[in-house]
């Protein structure tokens, strides 16, 4: 046997190293990277836009065309991750927490060198691992249940301890309200319609880009926008050298790119898991297991960005295992290539093991050459990629916050997407000045669904001894011991006497703002548990442990900040803001109180008026007076900049995504008024 997987693997190389095959992997790659720098696009509208164009192919070349765009994503999509804070696609948001801090820090080239090293190193893992374990994980995957699935997300939500910070009840909280969001929307079970307060839009719930964008981008470019200067205020000089330090710091990391890699390929190939959440999981073991972690992760620590990368592509390599051996698709984008497969008479099973080794294996070749040449490609580009970082914001945020806009719009091609946005971009905004962590929202939405789905069938089947067996046993404690070795170490330390000491009463220095921001929340989790008491079992089931939890979070959190305080004795005490107030010291360089409210205003009044334009003359052409009005009226750009900027910029969006993407554009007033318009595809924008 072990000579004939040899002569297959063989085999296959040389079938694939035809230059022919070679070029349309290529092509993959490269359409692959682009659509990764564009948030909000991805994989799979790569995917979808090609797969029409594999009809006419060899069953070779349109597996590795489909493969080249599904591999490289998670590598260009570090791009926008680390220099604006915007998740490319949903698999590099844990990417931002350390690569954009890098970034501000005139680091940029580093954290580039740093996730393209990774990403490869991961991608070649991930193909590895499918190379070699295709045939002994077939029993393995068959004897995993539901409820070891659930145990697995349980585990994944653990992780908001190690995501929030120094109060892991804030965390809990917004990984609650995270799991609420995900409720939203027809429930499967029992066909109920819960939280769409009569709006179409939300029968299908809330979409991930819209929501991912909002959290993350909005508030990051809101910080641009106020403090109006470059990504890296300090000169970005020695790009090249930074780069090259980046991959000496993955080799020198070794072992935690090799733990990352694993975790990658092992949870991408459990169907379900997928992608938005692999990342997460792998920073918060980064975190828990690096020393000198809880004091520097998320600061600019360059083993966050090793950790994400090199999760989040291994986890490609994976994700076919289930696809080939099973013909179940281990993420969204396997769905499409088992589309691929249907058209060019690929059955999955285990023929896929046996007489069709040679496409297996080529699959396994074309993971391996499009990381390889993925990476590669952005390393030749590293350095001027950076160089983004030095051009000042006044001319960056409108041309991000443009493309964000359309790429959210990319989450259900509804005006309910652009609202969420907005939505999203405000509480984002409101959590980072209060000091709430955003990632764990993310986390509890993306598992929220599998989650519902996983403990409805475990509870169906076994009641509650689905939590009695061994594997379910064994990773549930270890998820109760990450969410509460913290707190537990902290009173430890507080009891042995150190320089902490706790101090229990009424704080005056209690930021009423946060309290009333957690009330809230708590506020909104009662009401959830009110509402849903009178729904059928399967719809209420999950809705209501989530509240109950939330509840418990949000009230042990408003103990801790009213009447809780630990102070640590070493360190002599200082005045500082009381009361009600909003951080306004990180991240503004020393602006005073008014001007970082007037331009917080603005930057919204600019979001609004994005939104009130496109509603009038529709979305594309809302981005050109946008840009001209921005870039004039608020960034005090030049006519010449101004009008170059916005032509140029609105003329490729045109081109990508009205004639190549094929965008159905939202109706807008001028578009009823003249519906002549719409019949003329050049002009069909409204």
């Amino acid at each position: 046997m072990e000579v004939s997987l040899l002569e297959m693997a063989l085999n296959a190389a040389v079938i694939m190293a035809d230059p022919v095959r070679l070029g349309f992997l290529a092509f993959g790659v490269l359409v692959g990277l682009a659509l990764g720098v564009i948030p909000g696009l991805g994989g799979l509208i790569g995917l979808s836009l090609l797969l029409p164009f594999t009809f006419n192919l060899d069953a070779y070349s349109a597996v590795a065309m489909l493969i080249g765009v599904g591999s490289v994503t998670t590598t260009s999509d570090t791009i926008p991750a680390v220099l604006f804070g915007v998740p490319g696609t949903v698999g590099s948001a844990a990417t931002i927490l350390d690569g954009h801090p890098m970034a501000k820090q005139g680091e940029a080239g580093r954290a580039f060198g740093a996730a393209f090293m990774a990403s490869m190193v991961g991608g070649l893992f991930g193909a590895l691992l499918l190379g070699l374990s295709v045939p002994i994980l077939r029993p393995v995957m068959l004897a995993i249940g539901t409820p070891e699935l659930l145990s697995f997300c349980v585990f994944g939500l653990s992780l908001v301890a190690v995501l929030s910070g120094s109060n892991a009840f804030k965390g809990l909280a917004a990984a609650c309200f995270g799991l609420m969001l995900a409720t939203v929307g027809e429930d499967s079970q029992a066909g109920v319609m819960r939280w769409t307060f009569d709006t179409i839009y939300l029968w299908d719930g809330v979409h991930i880009v819209p929501l991912a964008l909002g959290l993350f981008a909005v508030p990051e470019l809101a910080d641009l926008a106020i403090s109006r200067t470059s990504i890296a205020a300090e000169a970005g000089s020695h790009l090249r050298t930074g780069q090259w330090d980046g991959v000496k710091d993955v080799f020198r990391h070794w072992f935690l790119v090799m733990r990352c890699s694993s975790i990658g390929s092992l949870l991408g190939s459990v169907p379900g898991i997928g992608s938005a959440v692999i990342d997460w999981i792998a920073y918060g073991h980064a975190a828990r297991t690096e020393k000198g972690a809880a004091e520097s992760f998320g600061k600019g620590d360059v083993r966050g960005v090793i950790a994400s990368e090199s999760s989040n592509n291994a986890k490609e390599g994976g994700a076919l295992v289930p696809t080939i051996a099973f013909g179940v698709p281990g993420s969204a984008s396997m769905a499409l290539l088992l589309g691929a497969f249907a058209v060019h008479g690929i059955v999955p099973g285990p023929a896929m093991l046996g007489e069709r080794l040679d496409v297996t294996y080529s699959m396994v070749w074309s993971v391996a050459i499009a990381n390889i040449l993925g990476a590669g490609i952005c390393f030749l580009f590293a350095n001027q990629l950076a160089r983004l970082a030095l051009v000042r914001a006044g001319i960056l945020v409108p041309i991000v916050l443009a493309i964000t806009y359309i790429g959210a719009f990319q989450g259900s091609n509804d005006w309910g997407d652009l609202y969420v946005l907005i939505g999203a971009g405000a509480l984002g905004f409101l959590m980072k000045r209060l000091g709430w962590p955003r990632p764990p929202v993310i986390l509890g939405f993306v598992l929220g669904a599998i989650v519902e789905r996983y403990m409805f069938i475990s509870v169906t089947l076994y009641g509650a001894q689905w939590m009695l067996r061994p594997v379910v046993l064994v990773v549930l404690l270890l998820s109760l011991y990450g969410v509460g070795a913290p707190s537990i170490r902290r009173l430890i330390s507080t009891r042995r006497g150190g320089s902490r000491r706790l101090h229990v009463g009424l704080r005056a220095d209690a930021n009423m703002f946060d309290a009333l921001f957690a009330a809230a929340f708590g506020v909104l989790f009662a009401a959830a548990l009110a509402i849903s008491w009178q729904w059928p079992f399967g719809a209420r089931l999950v809705p209501q442990i989530i509240a109950w939890t939330g509840i418990l979070a949000v009230a042990t959190l408003l103990a801790m900040q009213l009447f809780l305080r630990f102070e640590d004795t070493s360190v002599p005490t200082a005045g500082g803001a009381k009361g009600m107030y909003f951080d306004t010291t990180t991240d503004f360089q020393g602006l005073p109180v008014e001007t970082i409210a007037r331009r917080a205003l603005v930057y919204f009044g600019w979001l609004l008026f994005f939104l009130g334009a496109a509603a009038l003359v529709g979305l594309l052409p809302a981005m050109a007076l946008f840009l001209a009005g921005y870039l004039r009226f608020s960034a005090k750009e030049s006519v010449a900049t101004t009008l170059a900027t916005a032509a140029v910029v609105t003329t490729l969006c045109y081109l990508l995504f009205h004639w190549l993407l094929v965008v159905p554009w939202p109706n807008a007033v001028i578009g009823d008024l003249l519906p002549g318009f719409r019949s003329i595809r050049a002009l069909r924008l409204f």
